[in-house]
């Protein structure tokens, strides 16, 4: 073999030795959620079950890097139909015009099995684009009984909803609001590594 093409080989596998693994995420065993104070009193919590995510993670360097998600604003499911259309319409999600949201992550972090790091990224919602920061905790990695390896994760944050333009509220008799600004985000889930 001649010794110029060997050497690009060795380069070109040497290379792929490097990149990290990929993971996608398996939507069976993961939960998209969020939280908001309702009148001040109560929590109703809610889901987003259409979404396509993905990212990196290299177990010899245990760094996590391009995060990427696509939400179907659509799929929104507090677990009542009316709230789900009102959260659809202009006055929340406004989903004809804005149907999906994004995040995207712009950092790498270096983070291990057991271990909570913070990690920066974009979301977008309504067009909107705003720097936000995830607590994530990487639970654990295995293999399950088809032979696919899996890590399971979580990630949690806060953000002001009227910073998107979500700005719809009511006012109480009391003094308080119908709905806080605050929306807690809450992941949790599997990923199924695919290359």
């Amino acid at each position: 073999m001649n010794k110029k093409i060997l050497s690009i080989l060795i380069i070109v596998f040497w290379s792929v030795g490097l990149w990290a693994n990929q993971y996608l995420i398996d939507k069976a065993h993961t939960k998209v959620g969020f939280e908001v104070t309702h009148m001040m009193i109560s929590t109703v919590e809610g889901q987003f079950k259409e979404y396509e995510a993905s990212f990196e993670y290299d177990e010899k360097s245990n760094i996590l890097k391009n995060i990427i998600a696509k939400i179907d604003v659509n799929s929104i499911d507090t677990e009542n139909q009316k709230r789900d259309n009102h959260l659809r319409d202009s006055d929340f999600f406004d989903i004809k015009k804005y149907p999906y949201m994004e995040f995207v992550s712009t950092q790498s972090i270096k983070i291990k099995p057991g271990e909570e790091k913070e990690l920066k990224g974009k979301l977008t919602i309504k067009g909107i684009t705003k720097d936000i920061t995830l607590k994530v905790k990487y639970i654990g990695k295995i293999k399950d009984p088809w032979g696919n390896e899996r890590i399971g994760f979580e990630a949690t944050g806060k953000i002001n909803r009227k910073d998107f333009g979500i700005t719809w509220q009511k006012l109480l008799e009391t003094g308080g609001v119908v709905v806080s600004d605050e929306v807690t985000i809450k992941i949790r889930g599997e990923s199924i590594l695919v290359k």
